[in-house]
């Protein structure tokens, strides 16, 4: 069954380097450590939400090390504080 975590952030700015740099350099980064999707929401003009996929629970617990270590390289080159986080299994969708 498909397992998606989601983070909050909040961020000291939003410049356009800075969502390019996401672009370029952390969706890729998320995507090499098992991820099936990464989607990088901006929820208001400091704030944004990281929608990650995986193909199950099992890869999900197998790549969060990593994870925890691109979550803190962004926090570091962007002052970005995580909010929160919540994961669980897909039980419905299209």
């Amino acid at each position: 069954m498909a397992y998606v975590t989601l983070t909050l952030w909040s961020a000291e700015e939003m410049s356009d380097e800075m969502i390019a740099t996401a672009n370029e350099k952390y969706v890729p980064l998320v995507m090499s450590v098992g991820a099936t999707g990464v989607q990088m929401v901006r929820t208001g003009d400091l704030t944004m939400c990281v929608i990650t996929q995986y193909t199950d629970a099992a890869t999900a617990a197998a790549a969060q090390e990593k994870i925890a270590e691109v979550r803190k390289q962004a926090a570091g080159e962007f002052t970005m504080t995580m909010e929160g986080v919540h994961a669980g299994e897909v039980f419905a969708g299209s």
